[in-house]
């Protein structure tokens, strides 16, 4: 089974994706009952008639008893000018989740989307006391595909023309795009641009969430869609290359924070953490995202 926590437009259409994919059975909960509810007598529309799975709502956590993944996406409130700015609620909430999840299905694959991405996977992480490797951040692959897409634009030419595309750190400012291992049309990028022109690509890669709430009130398809394909990389037993958080041990010379990094994942969640070659300036960058999550860490004030 695959529960969601969270109903709103982002767990809505995760649950819609597996749902029509006939992945599995799936249970939204969402803290307002009826919410879940109408969400899932919608989305139970779009599952093939040949699927012998359904789609439930509740705001009942003892339902998860069961679940091979359970998603997070449920949130406070909306922010507005930072992904830190409900810091505080938000690791709290976490933390209830994490206790709950604990308790009705600890040998679940934990995904998590909530924001702040890396601040909320330590913390689940060290409530819940869940492997590491089966607590995972999906971000980074949202922010990959935005760096992919500027690219494209940029060069004009299609995204099937560009390679190794990265972006790896804090799903947030100090996110860092790797320039250096991308080829287009089989063509070093770094022999195409300047630092000026890799300043204004980071720029917009970092700020591309401010510019899309200037149309719509969040983002939720490209996070949704990254999400399944992990959910499907686990359900069906395929092996999946993306970067993702998950606390660190040590791996990139950093532990205690958890941050994207390039992961291989199959059945049994994170099996792998990749060491890729990044030159050195992205790898002081690299650092100093790692280093703001550590300071975002420590500001929390829990509660209880």
């Amino acid at each position: 089974m695959i529960s969601i926590v969270g109903a709103g437009k982002i767990g809505a259409v995760i649950a819609f994706l597996c749902a029509s994919n006939g992945l599995d059975d799936i249970l939204l909960i969402n803290r307002t009952k009826t919410k879940a509810i109408g969400e899932s007598i919608d989305i139970v529309n779009s599952i093939p008639d040949t699927s012998q799975f359904s789609i439930h709502g509740t705001d009942d956590y003892s339902k998860l008893s069961g679940s091979k993944i359970v998603v997070i996406s449920s949130s406070v409130s909306i922010y507005l000018k930072s992904r830190v700015e409900n810091l505080d609620l938000q690791v709290n909430m976490i933390r209830d989740i994490a206790k709950k999840i604990k308790q009705y299905c600890p040998s679940a694959i934990v995904l998590i989307v909530s924001n702040p991405l890396d601040v909320l996977t330590y913390f689940f992480h060290k409530e819940s006391q869940l492997n590491r490797f089966k607590v995972i951040g999906i971000a980074s692959s949202l922010d990959t595909s935005r760096f992919h897409h500027f690219l494209s634009e940029k060069f004009n030419v299609p995204l099937s023309s560009i390679s190794n595309t990265m972006v790896l750190g804090e799903h947030g400012d100090t996110m860092v795009p790797i320039f250096s291992n991308i080829l287009i049309n089989n063509t070093p990028l770094l022999s195409k641009i300047n630092e000026h022109e890799i300043d204004l690509i980071t720029k917009s890669v970092k700020n591309y969430w401010k510019e899309l709430r200037k149309y719509k009130s969040r983002s939720q398809y490209g996070i949704a869609k990254k999400t399944y394909d992990v959910i499907d990389a686990i359900i069906n037993s395929k092996e999946l290359e993306i970067p993702a958080a998950v606390v660190l041990k040590g791996e990139w010379g950093i532990k205690d924070v958890s941050m994207g990094i390039p992961v291989k994942i199959n059945s049994e969640g994170v099996f792998e953490i990749q060491k890729i070659n990044i030159n050195e300036k992205e790898l002081a960058l690299l650092k100093k995202s790692s280093n703001q999550i550590r300071n975002n860490i420590k500001s929390v004030q829990i509660q209880g």
